[in-house]
Formats: C-alpha cells, structure tokens, sequence
C-alpha cells in the first residue's frame, strides 16, 4: 500500500519523538520542585496554596497594561486553568517535497524533512513546558502567577504567601541592598529570614534560589570575604564552590544558580525564567505539584468524538494532528491546561535584595 503524508506525519509518530528526545534532557528546576500530575476537568479547586486553601482568581479591569516579562501570554483562559493552545501546518514546499519523495520511494531523502517537520512540532510541546514553568518561577519569585490572555483581561491568581515572609531590603528599614557589597551583610539576612520561617511553621529553609547576578553580590561580599578569611579577606579570589561550602557550614543551606531562559518568539530577546535581584528561601522536598487538567483535545479522545488522533506526552499536553484534504495538509495542534499547587508556600521566604 502506498505511504501518504499522514502516514508520516500524524500525533503517534510526533509523540514517540518528542519523548525520545526529551528522556535525554535535564529538566527544568521547576519541574524537579513541582512534579507533573494529572487531574480531569479543569476545576480550580484542586489547585492549592496558602494552609492548603484553593488559589483566589482575581480578574482586573479590561485593557490593564501587561509587561512581557511577567505576564505570561496565552490565547485565552478556559473556565479556571489556564488554556495553552498553538498550531502549525506543513508548508507547501514541504508538502510538496514529500509527495515527490513518496512517489519515488525516496527513503533516504525524505528523513530530514519529515525530522524537521517533527522538530518544529516539538518546539509547539516545548512550548508548553516553557509555558509551565514561567509559572512555577513566578511563584517562586512573587507568590503569584499573572496571566495576560488575547482579549486583555487580567488574571491574578493569588497564593497567599504570608506578608511577614517577603522582604524588599532597602536602606530606610536600615536593611543594606545586597548590590551595596561594601557595606550589606547577606548571611546575617538569610539568617534572620530562615529564624521566621522557622518560628512561623516549624521548618526551616535549606534550600534557595537565585540568578548568577544575585549570586554573584555574595561572591563579591565583603563581610563574607572577612568571615572566610579575617586576615586577607578582600584578597580572597572568591569560587562558586568556595562560596557553597561556606554557605552550607554557616547557613545550612544549598543555593540553586537558575540562569535558565526562554524565548517568547522565535528570534526575540532572551527572558530568564527566575528574575534578577531575587533570592528565595525553600524547604527540602518537594513544593507542590504541576495540576494539568483534560484539554478539549483529549475530552474529545476520551469520548470517542474525534476522527483525529492525539496522543498526550508529559502527564497532560495533547498533540493532536487531522487531516485538511484541500489542499492535501497534516494540521498539528499542541494543547495544555495547567496550574502550579503550592501546598508549601508557608514555608518559604521572597526577599528582593537589590
């Protein structure tokens, strides 16, 4: 039987390769700190924050002004949970292509451009994922996720972190900038802040994030340099391993260095996921968890509704691919609802150090 265009490109074969690729990369942070979970529906109840309570949604004014930065763009909200969905379709001179290779059973030729055909579905999953974990870093740097969608409207979703566990240093509250290297005393901060979140609930911070640029104020620190080395100290050439030793003997604490960023286009400028001039205080363990919810495509798949296929990859982002018969196309559509739990939020500390 002859092979066709869909017989190459369809959402089984996208899956298989996708997941293939993906079983050979380092997860993002956040992934590791909020597991993927799978729940039906799209109910945001499910979704927990502050003392286990469900996550507030407040909706602002229609037109609010959204900064690419810390909003996170999607084509619409459904119901509670955020809806991610995006599409491609095989260009024409792909398309044409194939069909020629097809016809003259072409095997060899015809590899690289159905790989680059998957390739550029792969980037519509990635998508997702990068989507996921935007979320995850605001929480983790403002106890909040903001969502802009296409018609303007506002989401704020609201975790309830406690206002005695986030802290913006500034001189006025006698707290120096951690910029200020001369002069700021950064472990006597974290002490302090792991003492509150101690006191507040029993658990004390061991865990911290923060960008190469916040590391690098306590690389350059000069009460550290003093402490390690109260002799030479300022001669000290400082090394991220030096720096971690002294940081677990002192503090008791381990710091992630999460420089990872995105793209929100291709070509535009590079965003980090975890922002500058943030450090944050976690616990041991896991935080939560990533909630991805049933997405149109794969209540469709379950009912039994559809004549197209879809698989799910990553515990719940639906690839689906259909058939366009003028002209003769593979249409491919990548779908996810999900939302970030932060059953743990009490127990972490957001300080804004310069």
């Amino acid at each position: 039987m002859t092979q066709t265009i869909f017989d190459l490109v369809n959402a089984q074969e996208i899956a298989a390769y996708w997941t293939t690729a993906a079983e050979n990369r380092i997860p993002y942070l956040g992934a590791t700190l909020f597991p993927a979970k799978k729940q039906l529906g799209l109910d945001l109840s499910w979704i927990k924050g502050h003392q286990g309570l469900p996550v507030a949604l407040k909706p602002s004014a229609f037109d609010a002004k959204a900064s690419v930065r810390d909003r996170i763009g999607v084509k619409k909200v459904e119901t509670e949970m955020p809806f991610f969905r995006e599409s491609m379709r095989i260009g024409e001179k792909d398309r044409q292509e194939i069909n020629k290779l097809l016809a003259a059973s072409n095997r060899a030729t015809l590899e690289p451009i159905v790989n680059r055909i998957f390739d550029d579905a792969a980037n519509l999953i990635d998508g997702a994922e990068v989507q996921a974990e935007r979320m995850r870093m605001q929480l983790l740097s403002t106890g909040k996720i903001m969502i802009t969608a296409e018609n303007r409207m506002s989401y704020d979703y609201d975790y309830k972190l406690p206002d005695a566990h986030k802290k913006t240093l500034d001189d006025s509250t006698g707290y120096k900038k951690w910029s200020d290297v001369d002069n700021a005393t950064p472990i006597q901060n974290i002490q302090e802040w792991q003492d509150i979140v101690e006191d507040n609930t029993g658990v004390r911070p061991t865990r911290a994030i923060c960008t190469r640029k916040t590391w690098n104020y306590l690389l350059m620190n000069k009460s550290i340099k003093l402490d390690m080395n109260p002799v030479g100290g300022q001669n000290i050439i400082m090394t991220d391993r030096m720096l971690q030793q002294y940081l677990s003997t002192k503090l008791g604490i381990s710091v992630a260095v999460y420089n990872k960023k995105y793209q929100l286009e291709v070509g535009g400028p590079a965003n980090l996921f975890f922002p500058d001039d943030v450090f944050t205080l976690i616990p041991e363990g896991t935080l939560g968890n990533t909630y991805y919810g049933t997405t149109p495509e794969e209540s469709d798949l379950m009912a039994g509704n559809t004549d197209a296929q879809v698989r799910i990859v990553n515990t719940g982002v639906a690839v689906m691919t259909y058939k366009e018969p003028h002209p003769v196309n593979v249409v491919t559509v990548v779908s996810a609802i999900m939302l970030p739990s932060f059953e743990t939020i009490d127990s972490i500390y957001i300080a804004t150090v310069a």
